[in-house]
C-alpha cells in the first residue's frame, strides 16, 4: 500500500485545487446539515407543542385548524360539570377556554405585522404546563404578555417587545406586562391577551376551543363519549398531541421542499467538484503510471486517491460544522403558526461528517476510473 504520508502530502501539493474542492464540498455538506436542521426543528416544535395529557374540544369539522373552529361560549363550564377526569389545581379544574386569532398588530414604529393572538384566562397556565413566565406578570384587561420568540414572528427586535412597551390592536393600545417561554413550542411566538378583551376587540361571541388537562389515561375516552353524545354542542375531542401531529403532516411537503432545494444545489456543487477532480487527476496520469511501474497496483493507487478525497471531505465537513455552529446555531425562522429555532445537535453533526466522507468516496470513483483504466504503456505516454 502507498504510505499515508504520501497521500496527505498530495492533498496540499496543489493548494488552489484543494481549496476549490474543500469549498464545493463544504457547500454541499452545509446545505445537507441546514436541510436536516430545518426539518428537525420544525417537526420538533410541532411535536413539543402537543401534550398527551391535554385534550382539545373543537367545533366539529375544524379538526385541522383551531383558528377556524367555533364553539359556544360557556362550553368549558358544561365540560367541567360533565367530566370527572380533569386534573385539579388548588381545588379548581385545569380547563382553559381559548380564542385563537391571527390578526394585524401595530408597534411603536408604526409598523404593522401579522401576529398570533391567544385569548386566555389564568387557568391556561395550569393546562399548558410548559409555559414559564420569565419576566413580569399575567396580563389583566388592557395588557398582554408575549412569547420570547414573538418578535421574530412580527419582524421586530427583541427590545421592541420588552415589558412596558405598547402594541396596538384594533385601535386599542395594549401594554406588555410579561414575557414567557414554552420550551420549544409554537406558543413561544404568540401574544397572550385576556379572553374577554380579545373577544370584545374582534367582536366575537364564540370560543375557538376548550383545552383541559386530564387527570388519568382514561379521561380521553370519557371526553370522546361526551363529545359524541352531546350532539347539541357540535364538538369533537382530540388529544393535543394528535392535533399537532396532523399539523406536522400538513407541513411535510414544506419540509420536503427544503430537502429538494438542498439536493438540487448540492448536485450542482458536486458536479463542479467532479470537474475539478477530473482536471486534478488528469494532470497526474504520468504519476499514476510511474507508481504502477515501480510495483504499486491499481487498487493501491485507487485506495490512496480515495484517502485523499475522504481527507478533503473530512476537512470540508469540519469547516461546515464550525460555520453552522458559529453562525447558524440558534437562528429562528417564522412560519404560519409559530417560530422554529435551528439546533445543530450531535445527530446533525454526525450526519455532516458522514456526508463529507461519503462525498469524497463517491466523488473519487468517476475520475479514478478514467485515469486508472488505460494500460501502463498508454499511461506513461500520456501528456
Amino acid at each position: 500500500m502507498i504510505p499515508l504520508a504520501y497521500t496527505i502530502r498530495n492533498v496540499f501539493r496543489r493548494p488552489t485545487q484543494t481549496l476549490q474542492l474543500v469549498g464545493g464540498s463544504c457547500l454541499v455538506v452545509l446545505l445537507i446539515m441546514v436541510a436536516f436542521a430545518i426539518n428537525q426543528a420544525m417537526q420538533s416544535t410541532l411535536t413539543n407543542s402537543g401534550s398527551e395529557r391535554n385534550i382539545i374540544f373543537l367545533g366539529a369539522g375544524s379538526e385541522e385548524s383551531i383558528e377556524r373552529s367555533e364553539i359556544a361560549f360557556g362550553t368549558d363550564e358544561i365540560v367541567n360539570a360533565s367530566l370527572k377526569g380533569i386534573r385539579q389545581v388548588m381545588n379548581q379544574s385545569a380547563i382553559s377556554p381559548e380564542v385563537h386569532y391571527n390578526g394585524m398588530v401595530q408597534t411603536k414604529k408604526n409598523q404593522q405585522a401579522q401576529a398570533l393572538l391567544r385569548g386566555v384566562q389564568h387557568q391556561a397556565l395550569w393546562v399548558h404546563r410548559k409555559i414559564r413566565l420569565l419576566e413580569g406578570k399575567f396580563p389583566q384587561s388592557g395588557e398582554v404578555m408575549v412569547g420570547r420568540l414573538a418578535h421574530h414572528k412580527l419582524g421586530l427586535d427583541a427590545k421592541d417587545l420588552m415589558i412596558g412597551e405598547f402594541l396596538e390592536f384594533n385601535k386599542e393600545k395594549l401594554r406588555i406586562v410579561g414575557v414567557f417561554d414554552a420550551r420549544g413550542t409554537v406558543m413561544e411566538a404568540e401574544i397572550w391577551i385576556p379572553l374577554l378583551d380579545l373577544m370584545t376587540y374582534i367582536q366575537r361571541d364564540t370560543l375557538s376551543c376548550v383545552v383541559l388537562s386530564a387527570a388519568n389515561d382514561n379521561s380521553f375516552a370519557d371526553a370522546e363519549v361526551f363529545a359524541k353524545t352531546r350532539l347539541d354542542l357540535e364538538l369533537v375531542a382530540l388529544k393535543e398531541s394528535t392535533y399537532y401531529a396532523k399539523i406536522s403532516s400538513f407541513y411535510a411537503p414544506i419540509r420536503w421542499m427544503a430537502w429538494i432545494s438542498a439536493i438540487l444545489i448540492s448536485i450542482g456543487a458536486f458536479m463542479g467538484g467532479l470537474n475539478t477532480l477530473f482536471a486534478t487527476f488528469s494532470a497526474r496520469i504520468k504519476e499514476f503510471g510511474a507508481l504502477q511501474a515501480i510495483g504499486f497496483s491499481r487498487f493501491s493507487i485507487f485506495f490512496s486517491l480515495s484517502q485523499e478525497a475522504m481527507f478533503t471531505g473530512f476537512i470540508a465537513a469540519t469547516l461546515s460544522i464550525f460555520l453552522s455552529v458559529l453562525f447558524l446555531e440558534g437562528l429562528s425562522f417564522p412560519f404560519s403558526i409559530g417560530v422554529f429555532t435551528l439546533s445543530f445537535d450531535q445527530t446533525i453533526i454526525l450526519s455532516g461528517v458522514a456526508a463529507g466522507t461519503l462525498l469524497g468516496m463517491v466523488g473519487v470513483l468517476p475520475p479514478s476510473w478514467k485515469c486508472l483504466r488505460p494500460d501502463l504503456p498508454e499511461t506513461l505516454r500520456s501528456s
